[in-house]
């Protein structure tokens, strides 16, 4: 067995051997400047290690300048001086360098609607909630918003993607004068074809059809998709592209937002995307638990000012064909809501505010669940000060994740939370995927943000926010009901894990600002 080994080998070393000796031959001028470049390779290697290490210095200092917080100043300075190699090409491409100039055209461009959103101000006057006067929490929404919560709507609660889809389709079907579409991600499976079909026949019977996807979340969508649509009549576009003059600004900064407007009178927003596995068909990662809500009323026509601002970034149009009056008609029932739209462009954090505001203000409860628990040291504070002043504070997050980073550095937060008084727990039945919030008894929320710094920083997000009792007794439910498949997240958890877990968590744990 030994010497046919060996002489495998041997032959093995002659076809090399007279394989070099064959392409010198024929190829000599090219054999030459391989081995030069053999020669060389020790001190051209050391070269790009200098070279890299010289601009992730560079790279460093303006992330210490330009970081929106120390955190993320601090890990991208460490990264780009101990791992240029990784690091550097991350930054050029999720780096915060170009926020202020995104920041600059982004508010200029908004200069054109301003008008369209003062008019829609002046029509929601008389539509606003008459039960704001009393509460803080909506007050400060409000502002946060930069709209009134308005009366006179109604809200379903629609949980995972069956409920969701059929209820969107529902509204597709029945479009009279326009559809308004924002997805995140569109996938072309057996539901993104389903969407697709639906918007071509609205459009073919005269329903001006508009669709925005975020060039990220696309990505694998093939050509066809869109040529399809566009060839049908539906106005298709991008949220920005991925290169060439139009790459305005980076990768990092996404548009995470998932609306759905008909007719200005019917409105969707949650955390479904468009794809299969939102149906549960996921071959891993299912059941898949999402939520989303259907609105009626005046709130959805204050859904149509983010549809109209991302529409004319990613376009230059300027949407004049919609329906911005308000009459009582456009009344559908008692309750009270109201759109947050966040970005990173606003002027302040609105986002991370927003939790801010929900965690500070629950007097009784706070429930949250979110798919990315990756909160900074704000939010990680005011959950552990609203345990302390005895608020039900509960975290519900996957078992089952889509992000092994994310994943990680959730263990890290266990303990400081857990001391604290703060309950967390571990969604065991699929992948829990779902945005919700709930403050005691009245506000409720469901959206597009996930609890991490991506959201709260850099992506743009859609909320709805509903204040009635009946709507969040509701949610209330869903949450007993995903705690009940749940199981508590304890210290142990970490702390009794190997060494080499618990070093991987806390290296997670140093990129939370950059995840």
């Amino acid at each position: 067995m030994k010497n046919a080994v060996t002489g495998f080998l041997g032959s093995i070393r002659l076809k090399i051997g007279n394989f070099v000796s064959g392409f010198s031959r024929k190829f000599p001028r090219t054999a030459s400047f391989l081995g030069v470049l053999r020669r060389r390779r020790r001190p051209i290697r050391a070269l790009l290690h200098v070279v890299f290490h010289a601009v992730g210095l560079v790279c460093s200092v303006f992330a210490v300048m330009q970081s929106r917080t120390e955190q993320g100043a601090v890990a991208w300075a460490i990264s780009l001086n101990t791992v240029p190699i990784v690091a550097v090409p991350a930054w050029f491409v999720f780096g915060d360098s170009k926020l202020d100039s995104y920041t600059a055209s982004r508010t200029a461009g908004l200069e054109k609607l301003r008008p369209y959103a003062e008019s829609l101000v002046e029509n929601l006057e008389g539509f606003e909630s008459k039960g704001t006067d009393g509460s803080r929490i909506c007050r400060t929404l409000e502002k946060l918003a930069s709209m009134p919560m308005t009366r006179g709507n109604h809200v379903d609660l629609l949980v995972d993607g069956k409920n969701t889809f059929d209820s969107i389709f529902d509204a597709i079907e029945k479009a009279e004068e326009y559809i308004l579409v924002q997805f995140y991600i569109v996938r072309d499976d057996e539901l993104g074809g389903k969407l697709k079909d639906k918007l071509i026949e609205k459009a073919k019977e005269g329903v001006r059809v508009r669709l925005l996807v975020d060039n990220y979340g696309a990505l694998g969508l093939p050509d066809r998709y869109f040529g399809e649509l566009r060839e049908a009549g539906v106005d298709a576009n991008y949220f920005m592209e991925l290169s060439g003059e139009a790459n305005r600004f980076q990768l990092n900064f996404r548009n995470h937002r998932k609306l759905v407007v008909v007719d200005g009178k019917v409105g969707f927003v949650g955390g479904h995307n468009v794809g299969d596995e939102y149906l549960g068909y996921h071959p891993t990662l299912t059941p898949w638990r999402d939520s989303h809500i259907r609105m009626e009323g005046p709130v959805v026509k204050t859904l149509q000012i983010p549809f109209v601002e991302d529409w004319h970034w990613a376009t230059g149009e300027v949407l004049e064909d919609l329906e911005w009056e308000i009459t009582e008609d456009d009344l559908a029932g008692e309750m009270d809501a109201l759109c947050l739209a966040t970005g990173p462009a606003d002027p302040m954090e609105t986002c991370a505010m927003f939790f801010l505001t929900a965690i500070n203000e629950a007097e009784d409860r706070v429930w949250i669940a979110t798919p990315y628990f990756v909160p900074d040291d704000k939010i990680v504070t005011a959950l552990q000060l609203a345990a302390v002043r005895g608020v039900d504070v509960r975290v519900l997050m996957p078992d089952l994740s889509d992000s092994r980073l994310v994943y990680l550095s959730s263990f890290s937060y266990l303990k400081e939370l857990e001391q604290a008084g703060v309950k967390l727990y571990r969604y065991e039945k699929g992948f829990l995927h779902q945005k919700a919030v709930l403050i005691d008894d009245r506000i409720s929320s469901i959206g597009s943000a996930n609890f991490d710094n991506r959201s709260f920083r850099l992506n743009f997000e859609i909320t709805g926010i509903v204040d009635d009792p009946a709507f969040n007794q509701d949610v209330a439910e869903m949450f007993e009901t995903d705690f009940s498949n749940s199981r508590r997240a304890k210290s142990e958890d970490y702390t009794e894990e190997g060494f080499f877990f618990r070093l991987q968590v806390r290296l997670a744990r140093l990129l939370a600002p950059i995840q």
